[in-house]
């Protein structure tokens, strides 16, 4: 641990760049999935089209899809950035249409024969019982982006990928340990976390 003791810094540095790769990937995620999910999950043809185009993109390889978006978008946080939220979107989305759809037509014809409006039907009944579901998708597009950012090291983006990298190139155990360690302990704290709010949902409800 001799290495690891010295460069605390350069590790927290890492740690700090990583999450902040993946926060900043979830937020932009979430405001595309957001409305995107809103308005498909009403039109089932497109739905079909929307879902199908997400899927296809989240099946890409993550050092392919790096390697499409450099060209473009050079080296560093830009690409890394748009190609975490290629695949997050895909997960939300479909957690949200799913969670939309699994409303009970019973508790939809309730709200409407209480007098609530379209609009207000969505916002009071279907999306806080689509919560649970999108927070599933949450907890997944977190733990699949704290491993994809491990890749964007191979394009200059830093967090501990970083420290993966060099240690392959260095032959150096303990840099590829610490980095690998750490990204698992992220994903597990992360997963955590949300799953706790998960199973607090009903009672705050």
């Amino acid at each position: 641990m001799r290495w690891t003791l010295r460069n605390l810094d350069t590790i927290g540095w890492a740690v700090l760049v990583h999450l902040e790769l993946v926060l900043a990937a979830l937020g932009i995620a979430l405001l595309v999935a957001l409305p995107a999910g809103l308005l498909v999950a009403r039109h089932q043809r497109l739905r079909a089209l929307v879902l199908g185009a997400a899927s296809l993109l989240y099946s890409l390889p993550t050092l392919a899809l790096f390697a499409l978006l450099v060209p473009v978008l050079g080296l560093g946080l830009p690409p890394a950035l748009l190609a975490l939220v290629t695949y997050a979107v895909p997960v939300l989305l479909r957690a949200l249409v799913a969670g939309l759809a699994a409303a009970p037509p019973a508790v939809l014809e309730a709200a409407t024969g209480m007098g609530l409006t379209s609009a207000q039907r969505l916002w009071r009944v279907e999306l806080p019982l689509a919560l649970p579901a999108l927070l599933g998708g949450l907890r997944v597009a977190t733990v699949t982006l704290v491993s994809a950012a491990t890749v964007a090291a191979y394009i200059s983006a830093g967090g501990l990928g970083t420290l993966i990298l060099t240690g392959l190139d260095q032959g150096h155990t303990e840099k590829i340990l610490v980095g690998a360690g750490l990204v698992t302990l992220m994903a597990l704290l992360l997963d955590a976390g949300l799953g706790a709010v998960q199973r607090r949902l009903p009672a705050l409800a």
